[in-house]
């Protein structure tokens, strides 16, 4: 059984990069459910002859490459999708929820993975259990973190056009830093990741966006 979790299972952590063992404090009902049902998972492969991988994906974004399959929520609070959105007319302005954490710039920095390199992840796990007789948790990202200044000078990059932007307070829950510790994930799926870099991202997160138009 392969399960889509979330790293919202961690909550608010001080420290990273955040492993598999790190203290589980969700602070959202969404990242609670993600734990419960991993709490099942855990409990029935005890109970059963049964194996499982939940992976963890830290902030998913971008767009399948094809332009086949993005995101159409008409009300994201996705960073990459909102500051797309904004770079194609349909929002005016995206706005930056604090300036003041304890990071290079002063914005939130989050381990941003391309989402169809998490969708091999989850092939991979499928091949993994036809194989093996373990049951685990995985994290999902690249093991680095870029700041929302990072997103907006990208957006702004890939679309040769600055984008407006607001500046705000922070928001309550927000941790400075949430960046996975994939080394588990590289080791036991034997995984190398296909869109690592930010432009990449981007670029597909911006392509389906104005293909939506």
């Amino acid at each position: 059984f392969v399960f889509s979790s979330s790293a919202a299972v961690y909550g608010t952590l001080g420290s990273v990069p955040v492993s598999e063992t790190s203290a589980t404090s969700p602070i959202s009902p969404y990242g609670v459910s993600k734990l419960m049902t991993e709490w099942m998972l855990r409990d029935v492969s005890v109970a059963h002859d049964f194996h499982y991988l939940a992976l963890r994906p830290f902030n998913v974004a971008g767009a399948d490459p094809g332009g086949r399959a993005g995101q159409r929520d008409h009300a994201s609070s996705h960073l990459i999708k909102v500051a797309c959105e904004v770079a194609v007319g349909k929002r005016r302005s995206l706005e930056i929820y604090g300036t003041d954490y304890p990071t290079p710039d002063g914005t939130c920095v989050r381990d941003f993975i391309h989402v169809s390199d998490l969708a091999d992840i989850h092939l991979r796990a499928l091949e993994y259990l036809s194989e093996c007789d373990a049951s685990m948790v995985l994290n999902c990202g690249y093991g680095r973190g870029f700041s929302v200044i990072d997103v907006v000078e990208a957006v702004a990059r890939v679309n040769s056009k600055p984008i407006t932007v607001k500046h705000g307070t922070r928001r309550a829950g927000d941790p400075a830093q949430l960046v996975a510790d994939i080394s588990a994930l590289v080791e036991r799926l034997n995984w190398v990741p296909r869109y690592d870099n930010l432009n990449r991202i981007v670029g597909d997160a911006l392509k389906w966006e104005q293909g939506l138009l």
